[in-house]
């Protein structure tokens, strides 16, 4: 066992019992454990760990705990370069539709269960979106982001804040449905399939090059144009 006394800062607070916050405590750490092993023991994933400082010197979640040790945890501040691709897990289906909506790419399956969650954030690096901490715990999920809203609008302003989503944004350019991107087609391409109001009032049409399906920019275009602005403070 090696006592090391820990802080931790920002948002990370919340993944802590009340006793914790905003101070400096005393910690047993296990034998040899690294300083992920650590800081995810005491309920903290270390999807949601940046900056990390021990004794003073900036150190990494593999570092060896050592006897004495003054360890002081920032949260993480994710860094904007290419646009970022999700996962969100089965119990986040609304934040998954509105950051499709925005055209982020986001994969999201009832039927996924945590192995297959591992698997793509792994082979994909993909952010994986969670409400569960043991879950982003995991090695393989080296991208992740634990969602603190409840409700699917404050869930997404809490994670277009932490990426920067506002100024990526390219609304209506994926599939709602199934995640693929929706390419232009010619309105006599699809005129069978419309139904008559539409294919007498628009001429703007797009299709999922996945499932098929055809959008087209109706009554309620602007409405969830607006909402997803509003949404966004954009």
């Amino acid at each position: 066992m090696a006592d090391a006394s820990f802080r931790f800062h920002g948002v990370l607070h919340d993944f802590l019992p009340r006793q914790h916050r905003g101070v400096a405590f005393t910690h047993a750490c296990a034998r040899a454990a690294s300083l992920k092993n650590a800081i995810e023991a005491l309920g903290v994933p270390h999807t949601e760990v940046g900056r990390l400082t021990v004794n003073g010197a900036r150190a990494t979640l593999q570092r060896i705990v050592r006897e004495g040790d003054a360890v002081e945890v920032f949260a993480k501040g994710e860094e904007l370069g290419s646009d970022p691709i999700f996962l969100a897990d089965a119990h986040l289906g609304g934040l998954a539709r509105f950051l499709r909506m925005l055209g982020f790419d986001t994969l999201h399956d009832h039927a996924f269960a945590d192995r297959d969650i591992r698997r793509l954030a792994h082979e994909e690096r993909r952010i994986v979106l969670s409400r569960d901490r043991e879950l982003l715990k995991c090695r393989e999920i080296a991208r992740g982001c634990y969602v603190h809203a409840l409700k699917a609008e404050a869930q997404l302003r809490e994670v277009a804040e932490r990426y920067g989503l506002a100024a990526r944004a390219r609304p209506f350019t994926r599939c709602l449905r199934c995640n693929f991107e929706l390419r232009p087609v010619a309105k006599a391409e699809i005129e069978d399939a419309l139904p008559p109001k539409v294919r007498e009032t628009q001429e703007r049409f797009v299709r999922c090059e996945g499932c098929g399906r055809i959008y087209w920019p109706g009554s309620h275009y602007a409405r969830m144009r607006a909402a997803l602005g509003d949404l966004l403070g954009a």
